[in-house]
């Protein structure tokens, strides 16, 4: 393999690196910003919203608890929301039918994204590997071709293959970090908005008994 074909697929796999690691860094900004996008900020606004919702909602105000709900894009308002209008589907199939819709279109969505940066996570090390393997390729054939080697041109060869490899370990590591962190953002969106739908689900239930 000669030099200038090492160093061309040397650099075709540092441009894909570098893509590689810009998806991963994007999918897990996509995850952050939807989490706190998603979820009140702490048990205390998410118990302020239910407080604003209650008398309204007691009072078969449905108008009103729209109202209150306004275009908040957090997973818990849209599932009053969900809720209010389809209220003639009984309690049963209302609470069925948000945790089925919160399991589809919050829980999926970012379940995908984070599959994704395990996807990068896995990769930037096979294509630092790839890497080393062509730098070797590269320095070997060197070796065999000529009777007395230039030490600088061997250094070429080996940098690509010292090279890639750092730079799938440092694409991947951070990454590692940052899925660790994201996922246990994801699980206290769950655990926060299971006690605010469990706390909600009572009042309708309440609600739907009075009007039978």
């Amino acid at each position: 393999m000669s030099e200038a074909i090492t160093n061309q697929i040397g650099n075709v796999i540092y441009v894909l690196m570098a893509i590689t690691a810009l998806w991963g860094v994007f999918c897990v900004v996509m995850v952050w910003s939807r989490v706190g996008a998603k979820r009140f900020r702490n048990e205390a606004q998410q118990r302020m919203f239910l407080e604003a919702i209650e008398e309204p909602l007691s009072q078969g105000d449905y108008d009103g608890v729209m109202e209150v709900c306004g275009r908040d894009p957090r997973a818990l308002v849209q599932m009053v929301q969900m809720a209010i209008a389809n209220r003639h589907l009984g309690y049963t199939k209302v609470k069925q039918l948000l945790m089925d819709r919160f399991e589809r279109d919050v829980l999926a969505d970012l379940d995908y994204r984070v599959t994704w940066v395990k996807t990068v996570i896995a990769a930037a090390p096979m294509l630092g590997l790839l890497g080393t393997v062509i730098g070797m390729m590269g320095a070997f054939d060197k070796l065999a071709s000529a009777a007395t080697v230039d030490p600088t041109k061997l250094a070429g060869s080996i940098n690509i293959a010292l090279i890639t490899t750092a730079l799938g370990l440092i694409i991947a590591i951070p990454l590692v970090v940052a899925t660790a962190s994201v996922n246990n953002k994801i699980k206290q969106l769950e655990d926060l908005i299971a006690v605010g739908l469990g706390q909600f689900l009572d009042m309708f239930r309440e609600v739907a008994a009075k009007q039978k």
